[in-house]
């Protein structure tokens, strides 16, 4: 189908505007983007800005807690950004929504970015932070046995990471995963990067570029911390709820994730928005993007029924 009006509102302003994440200094991208304008979220009973113990220093998370009775599922929040911007602030209006609608406490990462710190320090932060979340669940108003992990784009890389490298540690437990339009591959020669390369946001040469920033060299590409498609066994992963968008470029590398994950027998509710752009997640401009927040939300009360 075409592109979804508003999202192709969003194309034009963004092109009127000159942005643009194509290359560049990676500090002049994330300046140029602070700037831009930052919708007022929704209220929630309690946010909390604090700092846990990292690997490599303090890693900060900002934690919403919709209601302050009783504990409650609970879900590890990783931004997009390629791994190179992105922040707190930028994921705040989505933390807000999917704290409410989810009834659910959001923990959101504010992960090491590249290219200073190269892979896999946000994977390894991104670790740290589940397992501290894990730890002080009871702290946190979270049910330990109610712990998810999402995130879009290189949050939903991250959190698919995540889910792996704690289903083979065996701890801690996680018991849903929500990846919105993933990274999961490194690879540029999908049908979706020659359809989608071009124009519609992401492009491939912005991918490149998050990519080159990311990794070390190429070969890391090849790592399963890196590039989730290339675990080769997903047996005992996470029930997942796998969203992608029509005009992406990522677009099929997160429906092959899902169906690698059906494929090992792993629970998978897998949904394309027809018409939609990477990035439309949680966008107030664009109304499927609540519609994307609040089938998070739904999949998460599913996955994890309070008592």
């Amino acid at each position: 189908m075409p592109i979804n009006p508003q999202a192709q509102a969003v194309l034009d302003m963004m092109a009127a505007a000159g942005i643009s994440i194509d290359g560049g200094d990676p500090v002049a991208v994330r300046e140029m983007l602070s700037m831009a304008p930052r919708p007022e979220g929704e209220a929630v009973a309690q946010v909390e800005n604090r700092t846990i113990p990292g690997p490599a220093g303090e890693i900060p998370v900002r934690i919403y807690t919709p209601r302050l009775d009783g504990a409650r599922a609970g879900i590890v929040w990783y931004h997009g950004g390629g791994w190179v911007i992105g922040n707190l602030d930028g994921a705040d209006y989505g933390a807000r929504m999917l704290a409410n609608a989810a009834d659910a406490v959001v923990v959101s990462v504010d992960y090491r970015l590249a290219p200073e710190n190269k892979f896999p320090a946000a994977a390894d932060d991104a670790f740290v932070a589940l397992a501290w979340v894990a730890e002080h669940a009871a702290s946190l108003g979270i049910d330990p046995r109610r712990i998810a992990v999402g995130g879009d784009s290189a949050g939903g890389n991250l959190a698919a990471v995540v889910a792996n490298k704690a289903r083979k540690l065996g701890t801690p437990a996680v018991a849903f995963q929500a990846l919105i339009y993933p990274v999961t591959n490194y690879d540029f020669g999908t049908k979706s990067y020659a359809e989608n390369g071009e124009g519609k946001l992401l492009t491939r040469a912005s991918m490149e570029w998050f990519w080159g920033h990311y990794l070390r060299d190429a070969s890391d590409g090849e790592n399963a911390l890196a590039s989730p498609l290339r675990e080769t066994d997903l047996t005992g992963a996470p029930p997942a709820l796998v969203i992608t968008a029509e005009y992406d470029p990522l677009r099929d590398e997160g429906e092959a994730y899902a169906a690698r994950l059906r494929a090992a027998g792993v629970p998978v509710e897998s949904q394309r928005y027809e018409g939609q752009i990477h990035g439309f997640y949680a966008n107030p401009a664009i109304d499927d993007g609540a519609a994307a927040v609040h089938q998070v939300a739904a999949a998460l009360r599913r996955a994890m029924p309070g008592d």
